[in-house]
């Protein structure tokens, strides 16, 4: 049995650390594969992800202080002699850099690292702090998108870099019964209502300040179901209050299963004004559910480009009308296969293992 060792910031929900979790699910069973998060105290992050609870014997948090921490790298190195680790695949910079150190120090150990997006380098401490820990360990780097190998060749463009894209499980995103949906959200709506529906954290860089805005340029059967926390909840309830919008726009709060939010949609929008390679747009997509995106980042590579519209800014006129112009759509085409065809969970973690194990005995 080889160990597989995931090393992330934190384990909240989001899109890279379900990735991590899709890869831990469809990763072969002849191999141990263990999550370690440097952040978070084991019980709270438990608590505050109900999905982390079927694979809470595979989850370690460290706990982390504030700053740099020599205590996490002994930690790690701890945990790579326990569980004799083959791979250590660490995820954005802080794992990056810990790992490295520990990848350093334990020379048995393959080192991959993947980079979900590449914003963070554009801050010129960041750029120094990568160069140094690539030089340490020398991971096998991956960029989960194109647009971030072309990112990351401009930063260090004699580093070898491959790509693989996020994938996810086809399985647990399907088409589902939509009034069936919308009545387990407890969501009544007028008949022949139109939902659109947006999925993240409400933070200002997601844009759902704009999306709200849009739906003064719509009439009155379109609704909007926003689901997620953040610090700008009030704002944007506020901002609901202002524009009379009480009655077509729904705060959800987090959703614990997320294919049944998708279920409720007649299509999903994604206005972000950054974004690495969502997964959210691969989910809605998956479950038969047209997508409107603004095309920052990789998200231009997550969209059918026959079921699914790519706007050039996240304005709200451009969004509104995005939205009538995906409504009033004749042709319809199967997101789905799309998704089948190019965003697999199994398709990525195939990739990856041909990383992990080139070269080894299996």
């Amino acid at each position: 049995m080889k160990t597989i060792i995931h090393v992330v910031q934190h384990l909240s929900p989001g899109g890279l650390e379900s990735m991590v979790l899709d890869m831990l699910e469809f990763t072969s069973q002849e191999h141990r594969i263990i999550i370690v998060s440097l952040d978070g105290a084991y019980e709270k992050t438990l608590e505050n992800w109900p999905r982390l609870q079927r694979y809470q014997d595979q989850i370690i948090c460290l706990n982390k202080s504030a700053g740099f921490s020599f205590k996490v790298i002994k930690q790690l190195l701890n945990l790579f002699k326990t569980y004799n680790a083959t791979v250590v695949h660490s995820h954005h910079i802080g794992p990056l850099i810990y790992s490295g150190i520990a990848a350093k120090l334990n020379k048995k150990i393959n080192h991959v690292h993947t980079e979900h997006d590449a914003w963070h380098l554009n801050a010129s401490k960041h750029r120094r702090l990568q160069r140094f820990a690539l030089s340490l360990s020398q991971p096998k780097l991956v960029a989960d998108a194109s647009f971030v190998k072309k990112s990351l060749n401009n930063i260090f463009n004699s580093y070898p870099i491959y790509t693989i894209k996020n994938g996810i499980n086809p399985y647990k995103f399907s088409i589902g019964d939509k009034q069936k949906a919308r009545n387990k959200l407890n969501i009544i709506l007028p008949v022949n209502s139109i939902v659109v529906g947006n999925a993240g954290r409400l933070e200002t860089v997601k844009g759902q300040l704009n999306l709200i805005e849009a739906f003064r340029f719509l009439n009155s059967k379109y609704h909007l179901l926003l689901a997620g926390s953040g610090s700008q909840k009030e704002h944007l309830m506020q901002l609901v209050k202002r524009y009379h919008l009480e009655d077509r726009v729904h705060f959800l709060g987090h959703i614990d299963h997320m294919p049944t939010f998708y279920h409720a949609l007649d299509l999903f929008c994604l206005p972000s004004n950054n974004e690495g390679f969502p997964l959210s747009t691969l989910e809605a997509q998956a479950c038969g559910i047209p997508c409107i995106a603004n095309d920052v980042g990789g998200v231009s590579e997550t969209l059918c480009p026959k079921s699914s519209i790519l706007v050039s800014n996240n304005a709200a006129i451009t969004l509104a009308q995005a939205i009538e112009s995906m409504t009033h759509k004749t042709k319809k085409f199967s997101s789905r296969d799309f998704i089948l065809k190019n965003n697999h969970a199994q398709s990525m973690v195939n990739a990856y293992e041909e990383l992990y194990f080139e070269g080894a005995n299996l």
